[in-house]
């Protein structure tokens, strides 16, 4: 093991998260706006009230095994950059590069700059002036797929990365506080949602409706595989189908409840993160899991099935408070992910500069990315962060039918745009999911190759669980390769693109010297 000194300079860091602190972080980082919104692809794939709550279960039982198996890895290299050190250290620095460079490139930025849309999206509702299509600068056609554009909806998603990467760089005390409030506070928003979703939102007909045959699946969309080889299927096409669906509809279920491992990122600012890493992964994903649980219950009893299905813009939380709060629910509903997305964003901006800082400690990103300003927090790194998720916030993708033609925004009668980075996000899944896995048959390569290192955790359920999640995370990554090749196969060449900056950072880049040991 590597210890202290590959990644270099975890004793700059100040110790500042304790268990609670770090707790928050794992919750906070997961609960974003996708659990408000994805169910009703969910629904429409698998097509029945049992299947959607089995689809939530499994996705629950997978996220904390692999928080389970990762306390191990956590407790034994417990330095700052997290995952990238574990597959670095369980194969070579080149497979933990490929990682991080990934993280940076799309899966963190990529997902700051979805979340920060989603706060000024849902911002809008409450002040209509921040509009997707309030243009300060309109959008620039810069080929037949890509636009550029800058709206008060984009404008204030970047003030919001702009903010909180500023906030960060003051120090971990103030980032920190803002993570706990915002995080316990939205805790309590998911389970007033539970509450009053059962409470006084339940109804005899619509459970009745929804339970009367839970696992007979009704009103599916069809899944088209990409490869003419892959026969199409339904969740109504029998075990084969219903076992297709369930793998497919897992992308939403695994992104709502991605990004509990960012707390390895930021070990070296961990108190005693040797105990406090795993406690609060398990912790952090038990708590999201069974609050996501039941928030799908909350849907179920208030809404008929084809209502979840086919919920405006996916929208289903707005759906369900609006059946019981009438017009006021969409704006209850506005507030909560505001609050949300705020926590979320503060969250990923806070962990995920720790991995470039890791990165460049090993020579392998930057090396300005390598330091701590004075407040002892990779300042640049976070600076580098939050401009490129800033960024990734400009492109827009421009829409087209299925015939080809664009598709045009009835209020305007301008053409419609998407984001880039949804696109991207699409993309990386599979790869998501395969750095996981590899990061879990790396826990079976130590224990191999490292008998005798410290473990003050050891895996729980070793080796059933880690080699159960190996099973089903491969088992889900193939069915998105055969049915969803064109979301996977760009996100193998964004992973492959590290490749050749590997290797120019290999050959002109050197170690940044050890930062002087805090006092």
């Amino acid at each position: 093991m590597s210890g202290g000194g590959r990644s270099g300079g975890q004793q700059g860091f100040v110790r500042g998260l304790g268990l609670f602190d770090a707790t928050m972080v794992v919750a906070g980082s997961m609960i974003g706006s996708g659990i408000f919104i994805v169910t009703a692809d969910i629904a429409r794939q698998v097509g029945s009230s049992g299947w959607l709550l089995v689809g939530w279960i499994v996705t629950g039982a997978l996220t904390v095994i692999a928080a389970l198996s990762y306390g191990e890895l956590a407790a034994m290299m417990p330095e700052a950059g997290g995952q990238y050190v574990f597959l670095r250290e369980a194969y070579s620095p080149f497979w933990g590069f490929l990682y991080g460079w990934t993280l940076f490139l799309v899966i963190q930025t990529g997902t700051i700059a979805a979340v920060a849309v989603a706060f000024s999206r849902y911002l809008g509702v409450l002040v209509p002036s921040v509009s997707p299509t309030a243009w300060i600068i309109e959008p620039i056609d810069i080929s037949s797929s890509y636009a550029l554009s800058l709206s008060t909806q984009q404008l204030v998603g970047i003030a919001l990365l702009l903010l909180l990467t500023l906030i960060n760089t003051r120090g971990l005390a103030v980032g920190r506080m803002i993570q706990n409030v915002f995080t316990s506070t939205k805790i309590l928003s998911l389970a007033a949602l539970v509450l009053v979703g059962i409470i006084a939102g339940a109804s005899s007909g619509v459970i009745k409706a929804n339970f009367a045959h839970p696992f007979t699946p009704a009103e599916v969309v069809s899944i088209q595989p990409e490869l003419p080889v892959v026969p199409a299927t339904a969740a109504t096409a029998g075990m084969f189908g219903l076992l297709i669906a369930m793998c497919v509809a897992q992308v939403g279920s695994l992104f709502s409840t991605d990004a509990w491992n960012n707390i390895t990122f930021a070990a070296g600012e961990v108190r005693d993160p040797r105990r406090t890493i795993p406690l609060a992964m398990a912790a952090g994903c038990a708590l999201v899991v069974v609050l996501y649980l039941l928030v799908n219950v909350a849907y179920l009893v208030t809404l008929p099935m084809p209502a979840i299905q086919g919920a405006p813009d996916d929208r289903v939380a707005t759906a369900a408070l609006q059946t019981i709060f009438g017009g006021a629910g969409a704006s209850i509903m506005a507030v909560a992910i505001v609050i949300s997305t705020f926590g979320c964003s503060n969250g990923m901006i806070l962990a995920g500069a720790r991995v470039t800082y890791a990165m460049a400690r090993d020579g392998l990103f930057f090396s300005a990315t390598g330091a701590l300003n004075r407040f002892r927090v990779p300042a640049v790194s976070l600076v580098l962060q939050g401009l490129w998720a800033c960024l990734l916030i400009l492109p827009r993708t421009r829409l087209y039918d299925a015939a080809g033609a664009p598709l045009i925004d009835p209020a305007t009668g301008l053409q419609r745009y998407g984001n880039v980075y949804s696109n991207l996000l699409d993309y990386v899944i599979f790869s998501v999911l395969i750095f996981y896995v590899l990061t879990l048959v790396g826990l079976f390569i130590l224990r191999r190759r490292r008998p005798d290192a410290e473990r003050p955790y050891r895996a729980f359920g070793y080796p059933l669980l880690p080699a159960l999640y190996i099973v089903v995370a491969s088992a889900i990554a193939v069915v998105l390769l055969l049915y969803k090749t064109e979301t996977t196969w760009p996100g193998l060449a964004i992973v492959l693109s590290g490749i050749p900056a590997y290797l120019l950072w290999r050959r002109f880049s050197r170690p940044p010297a050890p930062p002087a040991a805090a006092g």
